[in-house]
């Protein structure tokens, strides 16, 4: 994937970074596996606002993935490598030999006529996904399972690929892209390779307008605002927070104060946390 800049015949564009489409299938998504996506703007099924800033933004279409990987020993080929507005990584259009269509994750080097297959006795090939038992330690994974048959749900976004160290029945040690080693169990699955559009993290916007195509809306820093709306708020001109810590709206300190309560059920499967 090549990195685009562009000449600044406009502020808006002068720092602007793209990518361009060098790779890409030319041809619009798969109808059969294209579904309607309601925006909810932050907001919960009872129409509160849950998450700030969140609001308009382009239309998109959501696109079916399969996660899960688990139609075994039936050969696939590639058909395109398309671009997916909800996610970062590229996707990878797949026609099984029975005729059955599907999208999948597209890693680095999975070019269009190539054949991925899922199973156990396969080869460990770049988009292939057999169980972790399976896989040789030091190998690159990606799309990880938690729950054997749940689908994958680590290590899903552009470039990011994690590492598989050691097998001790029944579980394995893998290595997170944040550094964290984790416990998962051998039967789950993985997909074989780094993820595609390892320059996603090249991209610069250039302007506010394209923040605001993304979905976000923006966000007031709390000095700004009235002393009604936040504990910042208030005071002639700029002046200072006037408290022991920066506090969120709500009152409650930031910059590193504790809010989980007790232990988090999955914490006894980290074995090297991040930090």
């Amino acid at each position: 994937m090549t990195v685009k800049a562009y000449k600044p015949t406009s502020p808006g564009i002068r720092f602007r970074v793209s990518l361009g489409k060098a790779g890409l299938t030319p041809k619009p998504p798969e109808k059969s596996l294209v579904r309607r996506l309601l925006k909810e703007a932050g907001r919960n099924n009872q129409g509160k606002i849950t998450v700030r800033h969140h609001g308009g933004g382009s239309k998109q279409q959501y696109r079916l993935i399969d996660f899960k990987r688990n139609k075994d020993g039936v050969p696939a080929k590639v058909k395109a490598i398309e671009y997916d507005p909800n996610r970062s990584a590229r996707i990878a259009l797949v026609w099984y030999a029975d005729g059955e269509k599907k999208y999948i994750l597209a890693p680095t080097d999975l070019k269009v006529g190539d054949t991925v297959v899922s199973g156990t006795d396969i080869d460990v090939k770049s988009g292939n996904c057999l169980p972790l038992r399976n896989i040789p330690p030091g190998t690159l994974i990606h799309n990880i399972e938690l729950q054997p048959g749940k689908g994958g749900l680590l290590v899903r976004s552009a470039g990011s690929s994690a590492q598989l160290m050691v097998k001790e029945e029944p579980n394995a040690h893998v290595r997170l892209p944040s550094g964290e080693v984790r416990l998962v169990l051998l039967d789950c699955r993985a997909t074989i390779g780094q993820l595609s559009n390892i320059d996603h993290e090249n991209i610069v916007l250039g302007k506010a307008g394209r923040k605001r195509m993304m979905g976000w809306r923006p966000s007031v820093r709390g000095v700004a605002q009235n002393p009604v709306d936040h504990p910042h708020g208030g005071g002639e001109g700029r002046s200072p927070i006037g408290m022991a810590s920066p506090v969120s709206p709500w009152g409650k300190p930031t910059l590193g104060y504790k809010t989980r309560q007790g232990k988090k059920y999955s914490d006894k499967s980290i074995v090297k946390r991040r930090r």
